[in-house]
């Protein structure tokens, strides 16, 4: 296996792991944070790509200036709140109340001091695991490198 071929298994269940997070933490609504992610995988980087709100999601938004409403008005219809709305309010009317909440006094996440989101999944346990994996693979790719070489010798 080439160090490209072991980065690309390794970030592949990475991304299975983090959706995995996401979902235990019931973070999930529309889906679009766990589609979204990317792996691009080259034989000298390999990065997971998201979302920008990705922060959001592991620490939380501090108290401050509104969210964006819209995004309320979207988390409210995708996590299904609309459905469970008592009395005459409207979606934009709940929408506004999230955010002036949200400015007020921050998100549950940043209130919790953030989530594990990321730190469950990323462990230096398993940065060491993959580091040997590809340190396996780039010695594999040496030595045949070097045994070719040879070859051409005799």
């Amino acid at each position: 296996m080439t160090v490209e071929q072991v980065l690309e298994k390794e970030f592949i269940l990475l991304q299975e792991d983090f959706v995995k997070k996401y979902d235990e933490l019931g973070m999930r609504s529309s889906g679009k944070w766990s589609e979204s992610l990317e792996h691009p995988v080259t034989p000298t980087n390999a990065k997971i790509i998201g979302e920008d709100y990705t922060t959001q999601l592991v620490k939380g938004r501090r108290p401050g200036s509104f969210p964006p409403i819209d995004a309320i008005k979207k988390w409210i219809v995708d996590k299904g709140i609309v459905n469970n709305i008592k009395g005459n309010i409207s979606i934009s009317s709940l929408a506004f109340l999230i955010a002036r909440k949200i400015a007020r006094e921050g998100t549950k996440y940043f209130k919790q001091g953030g989530t594990d989101l990321v730190d469950a999944v990323y462990t230096e346990q398993r940065i060491q695991m993959i580091i040997n994996k590809v340190g396996e693979a780039a010695t594999i790719t040496i030595v045949k490198k070097i045994e070719n070489e040879l070859k051409t010798i005799k």
